[in-house]
């Protein structure tokens, strides 16, 4: 994630919890205030985004990552016995999921990486 990104990012979450318009001018007045210097694009790239999505939802949803796969493998390590027949399953489970991340791959590029 860029510094442009995280700035804008962090803009719409205060603007979001001061209650106040995600607007691109709003984003990009605050980063003034911060003394953040963004390319132009940026805060008009979050608004509407924020317009599109709830930005509540966003911020739960944490940006996926490999969470999921972390916290199910936790409870096959912590039963203890029989841990090997287990452990299979769960590497089965990574496998499934890897061309799923491949296919946002294809494209060479990504709104936020």
């Amino acid at each position: 994630m860029s510094i442009a990104e995280a700035a804008c990012s962090y803009a719409v979450m205060i603007l979001h919890d001061d209650k106040l318009p995600v607007t691109a001018e709003n984003i990009s007045s605050l980063l003034k205030s911060a003394k953040v210097s963004v390319e132009s694009y940026w805060p008009s790239l979050f608004a509407k985004l924020a317009e599109k999505r709830n930005v509540e939802d966003l911020i739960a949803s944490g940006g996926g990552g490999g969470a999921p796969v972390a916290v199910a493998a936790a409870p096959v390590a912590a039963a203890g016995g029989g841990g090997g027949a287990a452990a299979a399953p769960a590497a089965e489970e990574k496998k499934k999921e890897e061309p799923q991340e491949e296919s946002d791959d294809d494209m060479g590029f990504s709104l936020f990486d």
